[in-house]
């Protein structure tokens, strides 16, 4: 019992669940909160929420919480950024190394057997390409608007955007910035470069050193992997179509009366921060339904693997995506790309986005019936319509709430920490986790066959 308890499938379980216990006790504290009560419930979600770089907030960051506790929720959101990039990112390059099946998931024991990967290399790598991209988002931050960006402000903003989780120091999040399109620009890249994941972060960072400075010695062609391909380009069609989309569901509802620049930017930003980040430059609940509609698909999608982003990632999306065409052709395979993808692989996107739908639906049908589950449809339609954003904000660490957080009861808080929880770790995971408490059937039934459809 022992030894499954401290498998490799449970390291990144107690690894959350020992930094959010910690991170509750530090904020329940009262230097933590000097100006006021703060509940265990609300602290345990404040450190949850932070710990799986989320951003739903029940309390406003900056006026709420001391120096003291907007220091640890910094700590919690670095770490959690860095810990859920470490152990994905491993778990991807081993599986490029074709390795079993229990070597993918039994990270610790796979490393011992992989002698060209040197973990001491690979964590440097990690903390000095985080510690750089953040540290140059906080300095063009201070830059570009030191009034409204001091030194702790900017590098509070800074990793919070690159750790995609959307906690912020002003009660309205970045609408004071929403047309300045510099500062927009740096909050997007930071989000998407954290939503990319290292593992793509850095064969872009490898091969455009390559490039820029000639060391391709080999004269072979330079280009990037299956992997990074799929993932840089289904990030950009997301993001771009989430865009048009924003941009002109707002525009017809009215909602573009500060000129075409402004509606610009912040339906760009819309797009990019619902990709798991929770920054928001517009009142998200003054939204169309239109545009909440579509930001639901592209937070249930989230980043890619190896990230700091949750949902189920674009990959997911790519190939359940490449799964419904091969349908609709009538073919064998589901190519993406320039290559197909194997059963396995089929059958995880399928368990994947099955157990996602579910968690959504069970989170969603519990904060109904606790908030308006008495009342008539026709009083409750808006708050269903909440209740379904604040599941799947919760599911998929995205942070954009339309208003809810804040007067949810202890119950409906609760559910919500588990959904964080979850979605963080991945369903996947948690399951595979589980499983590895059970022992495998030395038998099997006989086969047979439904009608379906």
């Amino acid at each position: 019992m022992r030894d499954k308890l401290l498998s490799p499938y449970w390291l990144p379980v107690w690894f959350f669940a020992g930094a959010i216990l910690t991170g509750t006790v530090l904020l329940y504290l009262d230097a933590s909160h000097p100006g006021g009560p703060l509940s265990f419930v609300d602290a345990l979600f404040t450190a949850t929420s932070a710990m799986c770089v989320t951003g739903l907030v029940v309390v406003d960051t900056g006026t709420y919480f001391s120096t003291f506790g907007q220091d640890v929720i910094l700590a919690l959101i670095q770490a959690g950024g860095l810990g859920i990039m470490t152990f994905t990112t491993l778990i991807i390059h081993l599986l490029g190394k074709h390795v079993s099946l229990n070597d993918r998931i039994a990270v610790g024991q796979s490393l011992l057997r992989d002698p060209s990967f040197s973990l001491p290399k690979f964590l440097f790598r990690v903390v000095v390409w985080t510690f750089a991209l953040e540290g140059l988002g906080a300095l063009i931050l201070w830059a570009m608007d030191p009034v409204g960006f001091s030194p702790y402000s900017a590098v509070f903003h800074s990793v919070s955007a690159f750790c995609n989780a959307g906690f912020s120091l002003y009660s309205d999040s970045l609408t004071q910035w929403a047309g300045h399109g510099g500062v927009n620009t740096v909050f997007m890249v930071l989000i998407i470069a954290g939503g990319l994941g290292f593992f793509v972060l850095n064969e872009c960072g490898t091969l455009f050193w390559a490039v820029l400075f000639r060391e391709n010695k080999k004269r072979t062609p330079l280009r990037l992997s299956w992997h990074s391909r799929i993932v840089l380009e289904t990030s950009f069609f997301l993001v771009v179509i989430g865009a048009v989309v924003i941009f002109f569901a707002e525009g017809a509802a009215g909602n573009a009366n500060h000129g075409f620049w402004h509606h610009f930017w912040t339906s760009l930003f819309q797009s990019v921060t619902s990709r798991t980040a929770g920054f928001n430059t517009v009142e998200i609940g003054s939204m169309t339904n239109v545009s909440l509609a579509f930001m639901l698909l592209l937070m249930i999608v989230g980043g890619s693997p190896g990230s700091c982003a949750g949902g189920i990632k674009t990959t997911t999306f790519r190939a359940l995506c490449g799964f419904i065409w091969a349908q609709f052709r009538g073919w064998r395979q589901v190519r993406i790309g320039r290559f197909a993808l194997d059963q396995h692989a089929l059958n995880t996107v399928v368990s994947l986005v099955t157990m996602s739908f579910l968690l959504v639906g069970m989170g969603t049908m519990i904060l109904a019936a606790l908030d308006s589950g008495t009342g008539p449809y026709l009083m409750a339609r808006d708050e269903f319509l909440a209740d379904v954003f604040e599941t799947v904000s919760a599911f998929a660490t995205v942070g954009l709430s339309t208003g809810l957080t804040p007067s949810l009861g202890d119950a409906e808080k609760v559910t919500v920490i588990i959904l964080m929880f979850v979605g963080r770790l991945g369903p996947v995971w948690l399951l595979s986790a589980l499983q590895s408490w059970q022992s495998e059937r030395r038998f099997r039934v006989p086969t047979a066959n439904l009608p379906f459809g």
